[in-house]
C-alpha cells in the first residue's frame, strides 16, 4: 500500500471514530508505530487531524461541540463506572458543585439519600434531576443559558458563584492535557468553570479517557488546581501516570 493510500484510511477511521490511536492504526494497517506517527504528522502538516497524546482527532472535532443529546450514549458505561467511583469523593456532608455534563448528571443521580447535602449547579439537567430529591438543598445558579449544554453562563453565574464556598466542585471537561490542563470549546463556559473551581476546597474532574491528551479552544485550569481526577480504565498507562505527576490523583473506573 502506497503512504498516501494508507494516509487515506487513516484520515477516514479518524473522521468516523472521532479519534484514532497509533497502535491500533498499527495493528490494522500491518506497519509499524513509526510508520503511523510519520503518516499522523503528514496529516498534521496538511491540517487534517491534530496529533494528542498516543494518537490524533480530525481537525473537523475541534470545530464541534456536540450537543447533550449526542453526547448523552457516547461511552455509556463508562460515563456510569466514573459517577460510580466519583461517589467516594463526596463529603459525609455539606456543600458540593455539580457542573454540566452527562457524566455529572449521572453523578446527580447516585447521590445518596443517607445525608444531608447542598447542591449548586448551574446546569439545568442536573437541577432537574435534584429538584425533588429528599436531603438535597438545591441552589440553582442564573445566567445565560447555553442551547448546547443547557448551562447558564455570563456575568449573573459568575456573580453568584463568587458568593459561595463549597466542600468539592465536580467538574466535567472536553479536554485534558498535561501542557495545558483543562480546556473546552466555549469562553464563556470556560470562565464559569474557572470560578467552579474558585469556589470550592477540593476539584474532582470527571473524563472518560477519550478526553484525555486532548486540547480545545478555551483554557479553564491547570492541572495544578485539580486535586483528583477520575477517569475510566480505558485510559493509557504512560498518560495517567504523566497527569498524576502534573498533580492531581488519578482513580481509573
Amino acid at each position: 500500500m502506497y503512504a498516501t493510500e494508507r494516509q487515506q484510511q487513516i484520515l477516514a477511521a479518524a473522521r468516523r471514530d472521532g479519534r484514532v490511536d497509533v497502535a491500533s492504526l498499527a495493528t490494522l494497517l500491518d506497519v509499524t508505530p513509526e510508520t503511523v506517527r510519520r503518516d499522523l504528522t503528514v496529516l498534521e502538516r496538511h491540517g487534517l487531524v491534530r496529533r494528542v497524546h498516543g494518537g490524533a482527532i480530525p481537525v473537523e472535532q475541534l470545530g464541534f461541540e456536540p450537543g447533550l443529546a449526542q453526547r448523552e450514549g457516547l461511552l455509556s458505561g463508562e460515563k456510569d463506572r466514573i459517577a460510580k467511583a466519583a461517589l467516594d469523593e463526596l463529603p459525609d456532608g455539606g456543600a458540593l458543585i455539580l457542573d454540566a455534563g452527562t457524566t455529572t448528571v449521572r453523578l446527580a443521580e447516585l447521590l445518596p439519600t443517607d445525608r444531608e447535602l447542598t447542591v449548586v449547579t448551574h446546569a439545568l439537567p442536573v437541577a432537574t434531576v435534584l429538584a425533588t430529591r429528599p436531603g438535597i438543598t438545591l441552589h440553582l445558579v442564573g445566567g445565560t443559558v447555553r442551547g448546547r449544554t443547557l448551562a447558564a453562563v455570563g456575568t449573573w453565574a459568575l456573580r453568584e458563584l463568587a458568593d459561595i464556598r463549597a466542600d468539592v466542585a465536580f467538574l466535567g471537561t472536553n479536554g485534558l492535557s498535561v501542557e495545558h490542563g483543562l480546556t473546552t470549546p466555549d469562553l464563556a463556559e470556560a470562565e464559569v468553570k474557572r470560578a467552579l473551581v474558585r469556589a470550592a476546597r477540593r476539584t474532582v474532574v470527571l473524563a472518560d479517557h477519550t478526553k484525555l491528551g486532548r486540547e480545545d479552544f478555551a483554557h479553564v485550569a491547570a492541572l495544578a488546581d485539580v486535586d483528583t481526577l477520575v477517569t475510566d480504565s480505558g485510559v493509557q498507562p504512560e498518560l495517567a501516570d504523566e497527569i498524576e505527576a502534573a498533580g492531581p490523583r488519578v482513580v481509573r473506573a
